[in-house]
C-alpha cells in the first residue's frame, strides 16, 4: 500500500537528521579504529585477535568506561545499519565504516578449508571462548546488505561457508532445533548453558532470515528445509501469541519476555509466508506485531523486563526493541494494506528520537539513542547505560521507513 505521509505523522527532515546523528555516533565514537583495544573493558574476555572494525557496545555513563557484548553480532548488524542508511543518505564514509565492520567480522573465523570447523566464524557473547549459533546467525545479514550493495561477493561467500558449518555441526536434523555454545579449542559443545522449560537440546533459531536468504542466493534446498522446519517449530512452540517464553533469552518461571525475541523469530515468518504463500507464517507475524502493540508504553518506549501479563519493570528500558518492533510494523503495513501499526510507529519512532543525546557534557554521547535507565542505586551517579543496540536499530528503522517514503 502507498502510505500518505501526513497519514504517519513523522517528521521525516529530524527523522533523517536523527539518523545522520545516529550514524555519527557508530563511527566516529563507538567503532574500534585500533587492532587492539586501547580505552575498553572486555568484561567476558572475549578470544578476539584483532578488533579494528568492532562496534563498541556497552558504555555506562556514570564510569565513563566502555565494554563488549559480543561484538560479532552487533558489530554485524551495525554493518546493517550503515548499509541501509547509505541507501537514504549517500554518504560515502558510512560504506567505508561498514566495510570496516565486515573486515572485523572477516577476520575472526575459519578460513582453511581443510580444518574440520571451516567456516565458523567466532561469535563469543558471554562466555569469552564459547561461541553462540544465534550470534553467528545474527551477524549474518550485515554481510548480505553490503554485499548487494557494493557486489563484494567475498561477503556472500562467507555468509554461505557459516551457514554450511551451522547447518552440519549445529543443526538436530528434523528438530527444527539448534545446539548452542561451542568450544572451538575443544571442538565439543556445552548446550545447554541454560535450561529450557521444553528441556530441549537446542533452540529453533530464525534470526533475520539468513538460511532463507541463503536459499534463495544459492538455490540450496538443504537451506529452505532448515528455515521452513524451524518455522514450524516456532509455531508448535509458540507461547504466549507471538512470542516464545519458553526459550531464553525469554525466562519462564519469572514470566519476562525478551525485548527483541518477537523479532527475531516474529519477523522472518514474513519470509516462510512469501515462499509458501502459506498463511499461518503471516498470521504468527501478526501475532508478533500484536504482541509488541500490547507490549508498547503509552509514549512509545518498551522496558526490557516486559512480562506475560504486560506489567513491566519501572526502570530498565529497552528502545532497540521498539525499534525492532517497527521494522515489523512497517513492512506488514505493506504486506496487508492496512493502517493499524501507523500510530505505533509514530509513536516509537518518535520515542526513540526523544531518546537521543543531541547537546551532552560528556562526547562519548553525542548522537546515540540511550538503550536503557538503571534502577537507583543510592547515589546521584547517571542512571544512564548506553548499548550500541539502541542506535543500530533504530537506524535500522528509520532507514526502512526512508528509503520508502523519500
Amino acid at each position: 500500500m502507498n502510505i500518505n505521509i501526513e497519514e504517519l505523522n513523522i517528521d521525516l527532515d529530524r527523522l533523517r537528521e536523527s539518523v545522520e546523528l545516529g550514524c555519527s555516533w557508530l563511527i566516529d565514537i563507538a567503532q574500534v579504529k585500533t587492532d587492539r583495544l586501547t580505552i575498553e573493558n572486555d568484561t567476558f574476555n572475549h578470544q578476539h585477535k584483532r578488533w579494528r572494525g568492532a562496534i563498541r557496545g556497552e558504555y555506562r555513563v556514570a564510569e565513563g568506561k566502555w565494554d563488549f557484548f559480543c561484538p560479532i553480532w552487533h558489530t554485524g548488524q551495525a554493518v546493517k545499519a550503515l548499509t541501509m542508511a547509505y541507501k537514504v543518505l549517500g554518504e560515502k564514509r558510512l560504506l567505508e565504516a561498514a566495510n570496516l565492520g565486515a573486515e572485523f567480522i572477516l577476520n575472526e573465523r575459519v578460513t582453511d578449508p581443510d580444518d574440520p570447523d571451516y567456516g565458523l566464524i567466532f561469535a563469543f557473547e558471554s562466555i569469552g571462548n564459547g561461541v553462540n549459533t544465534s550470534a553467528i546467525l545474527e551477524c549474518l545479514d550485515g554481510l548480505i546488505h553490503l554485499s548487494e550493495v557494493t557486489g563484494k561477493e567475498k561477503l556472500w561467500e562467507a555468509v554461505i561457508d557459516a551457514l554450511n558449518w551451522v547447518a552440519d555441526k549445529t543443526y538436530i536434523e528434523g528438530e527444527g532445533l539448534f545446539r548452542d555454545l561451542y568450544i572451538p579449542e575443544e571442538r565439543k559443545f556445552k548446550f545447554p548453558h541454560w535450561k529450557p522449560k521444553m528441556q530441549t537440546p537446542g533452540r529453533p533459531l530464525l534470526d533475520d532470515g539468513v538460511f532463507y536468504k541463503g536459499y534463495r542466493k544459492t538455490g540450496e534446498k538443504r537451506f529452505l528445509r532448515i528455515f521452513l522446519e524451524v518455522a514450524d517449530r516456532l509455531l508448535r512452540d509458540e507461547e504466549p501469541p507471538g512470542n516464545w517464553i519458553r526459550y531464553p533469552p525469554c525466562n519462564y518461571e519469572t514470566g519476562s519476555i525478551h525485548p527483541r525475541h518477537a523479532y527475531w523469530w516474529g519477523y522472518p515468518m514474513i519470509m516462510a509466508y512469501e515462499e509458501t504463500g502459506e498463511r499461518k507464517y503471516l498470521e504468527c507475524a501478526v501475532r508478533a506485531a500484536d504482541w509488541y502493540v500490547k507490549a508498547q508504553r503509552r509514549d512509545g518506549g518498551l522496558f526490557r523486563a516486559t512480562f506475560s501479563d504486560f506489567n513491566t519493570l519501572s526502570f530498565g528500558h529497552a528502545t532497540s526493541g521498539i525499534a525492532c518492533a517497527t521494522i515489523l510494523w512497517w513492512d506488514l503495513t505493506r504486506i496487508l494494506d492496512d493502517k493499524r501499526y501507523l500510530e505505533p510507529i509514530r509513536k516509537a519512532m518518535n520515542f526513540c528520537m526523544m531518546m537521543q543525546i543531541r547537546n551532552p557534557q560528556d562526547p562519548n554521547l553525542r548522537g546515540v539513542i540511550l538503550e536503557k535507565v538503571l534502577p537507583p542505586d543510592g547515589t546521584d551517579r547517571s542512571p544512564y547505560h548506553i548499548r550500541d543496540l539502541g542506535t543500530i536499530f533504530f537506524i535500522q528503522a528509520a532507514s526502512k521507513i526512508l528509503m520508502d517514503l523519500e
